[in-house]
């Protein structure tokens, strides 16, 4: 099965998706993670997923247009932006949306009350979970929604 986590600009959460689908489900699924624009790597997701265990720092920021010619059984929106605008879907292939948190948006505003760098990575922690948690359970919770 051939997964494409899809976010805005590719920079965090499609990142981490698709570094934990290469971690635990390489066996069983070939993931991409792209975004309906570039906006590079996010330093504080390479560090978190660094932590626990998983090296995401070789990863680029790629557009969805890159991925034309690949053959994509599902494409899992990680956001609610890039659910909204993305610019096409395969028409053979399944989409799902799950979103997830924006950490680099919840950093932001923890900074803004004076929250730490250990905080504000916390942000970054709690959605890294979360997302381990739904790619532990693929593929069965992309062919049931």
């Amino acid at each position: 099965m051939n997964i494409l986590f899809l976010c805005t600009g590719n920079s965090c959460r499609s990142q981490m998706a698709e570094g934990w689908t290469r971690h635990l489900k390489d066996d069983t699924i070939t993931a991409y993670s792209a975004g309906v624009e570039t906006h590079g790597l996010n330093p504080n997701a390479v560090k978190v997923m660094a932590e626990a265990g998983v090296d995401i720092s070789d990863h680029t920021s790629q557009h969805i247009d890159e991925f034309k010619e690949v053959k994509l059984h599902v494409i899992v929106t990680v956001c609610d932006h890039a659910h909204e605008t993305c610019p096409w879907f395969p028409a053979d292939c399944k989409v799902v949306h799950h979103g997830f948190d924006d950490p680099p948006r919840i950093a932001k505003e923890l900074a803004a009350k004076g929250a730490g760098e250990e905080e504000q990575l916390d942000a970054y922690r709690k959605v890294r979970d979360d997302i381990r948690r739904f790619v532990e359970g693929l593929p069965a919770n992309v062919e049931e929604d």
